[in-house]
């Protein structure tokens, strides 16, 4: 039976009909304005130049009417209620091969946003439309990091780098990049070298390589004698005396040192919130010993604890009556580790300031932060 023969042309009519039954077509996309069809299949890529008969608005509908039915058995074309579920992710599994056939941008990105994307169908999916929104949502998905496509991805995004436009795409970019450990030697050397002057792009590496970064700081100064009094309790598995050290390290204090240039120069509030994340999970392993997200209950708590006001883990405890001297250096660290995105929200969940002016209106926000990050930067003999 031909499909959709009395609206296309007779060539085309029988052109596509001869196409779509006898290959095996993997995805399909259109050039509307050369009216050209271009089907990706086993053996390449086939195209077909398209004759209207019509407006060629039109033209163009009809033939999307004639590839919806074929692989969807609806020739309608691209389903409405995709339209709405398209970008919430919510696109069925079973449909997502026959959704590349439609020659609908929209269906390819419902495709990219999916949660069962192969990296089989990211490769069919890039085919059809490679932009660096489509690679993003691609690369949010493991199997297209862990497979052939995750490299391809990264590559084509880190050549486009300088094309972006919008701070936050640039920096989610890096963070999923790095995230995938899709990046060379030599493209992650660059990366940070560019975010001395872009400090945005320190958030994917604070957040996914904090013990492997390019270290440009060297240790604290005191590093050594610390490590040597802190040695028992850290071999000992003490997870507040091993983040503790690992600050002082030079790994550490270029840590310390890239979290103060992000959050001296946030371009918007989505990095601020990124910042505060990374450094939350930075101290992931000590447990969050202040349940507390609020900025200033957070300080006095850290403070009270490092003092012994306020009943700290037995851990902690052993840490600060060991080295009694770098109290001040703990309490900082105590509450950097409480910090959360949700830290930031009194000053940026109603904020639409960019810029300076948001800078401005987190500076009760910022000044604390870098007060303890400065602690944390000061050797006790200095």
């Amino acid at each position: 039976m031909t499909i959709g023969a009395s609206e296309l042309s007779s060539e085309d009519s029988l052109r596509l009909n001869v196409l779509m039954m006898a290959n095996p077509v993997q995805a399909v996309r259109i050039d509307e304005g050369a009216m050209t069809l271009y089907a990706l299949t086993e053996n390449g890529e086939a195209r077909v130049q398209l004759h209207p008969n019509c407006r060629a608005d039109q033209y163009i509908g009809r033939v999307k009417q004639f590839l919806g039915g074929h692989a969807l058995g609806s020739p309608g074309g691209y389903p409405v209620y995709l339209q709405r579920w398209t970008r919430m992710g919510q696109t069925s599994d079973k449909n997502l091969e026959a959704l590349l056939l439609l020659g609908e941008p929209e269906a390819v990105v419902a495709v990219a946003h999916a949660p069962g994307l192969t990296d089989e169908l990211a490769r069919r999916a890039w085919w059809c439309q490679p932009t660096m929104e489509i690679a993003r949502w691609m690369l949010e998905k493991e199997a297209v990091i862990q497979g052939k496509m995750g490299k391809v991805l990264a590559d084509f995004l880190i050549e486009h780098l300088p094309f972006e436009e919008s701070p936050d795409a640039r920096m989610h970019t890096i963070r999923l990049v790095l995230y995938g450990r899709l990046a060379d030697e030599a493209a992650t050397a660059k990366l940070w070298r560019q975010a001395k002057g872009i400090p945005y792009y320190f958030v994917g590496f604070l957040e996914f390589m904090p013990e492997q970064l390019p270290a440009d700081q060297p240790a604290r100064a005191d590093y050594a004698e610390a490590a040597k009094l802190l040695a028992p309790l850290s071999e000992a598995g003490n997870p507040y005396a091993e983040r503790f050290l690992s600050l002082l390290s030079a790994n550490g204090q270029t840590w310390l040192k890239a979290a103060a240039e992000v959050l001296a120069r946030p371009s918007t509030s989505l990095v601020v919130y990124a910042l505060l994340d990374a450094i939350s999970r930075h101290f992931h392993a000590m447990g969050y010993p202040i349940p507390d997200e609020q900025l200033e209950v957070l300080a006095a708590k850290a403070g009270a604890m490092s003092r012994g006001e306020l009943e700290a883990p037995p851990e902690l405890q052993a840490l600060l009556a060991a080295a009694p001297q770098y109290r001040q250096g703990i309490e900082a660290m105590l509450m950097l580790s409480g910090l959360t995105g949700k830290t930031a929200d009194p000053w940026l969940l109603r904020n639409t300031a960019v810029g300076a002016q948001m800078r401005r209106k987190i500076e009760p926000l910022a000044a604390p932060i870098n007060l303890a990050v400065q602690v944390l930067r000061t050797s006790v003999n200095a």
